[in-house]
């Protein structure tokens, strides 16, 4: 019985099923999903990279301030390439 509450406490301290985190990771990966259809429609590399980032850095990432300041960093960086002309 201690054995399996142990792993529970671990298992429950590794998984943020915190609402706020859900739904910032739903929404960016959203948006990278969009980004990739639309690089992959035009025939575009960087809105696929950055919308295939979008929707796996989120995985990966605890915190829902870290993420939405990735995801801001990001999608500043495409603009930019956009506004360059790649």
């Amino acid at each position: 019985m201690s054995h399996w509450l142990r792993s529970r406490a671990t298992l429950q301290a590794r998984m943020d099923l915190d609402a706020n985190a859900l739904l910032a990771s739903l929404l960016i990966g959203l948006v990278g999903a969009a980004c990739f259809m639309y690089g992959k429609r035009q025939g575009r590399v960087p809105p696929m990279l950055v919308g295939v980032v979008m929707c796996i850095y989120p995985y990966f990432v605890p915190g829902v301030a870290v993420m939405v300041v990735i995801a801001v960093v990001l999608l500043t960086a495409l603009w930019a390439t956009a506004r360059l002309g790649y």
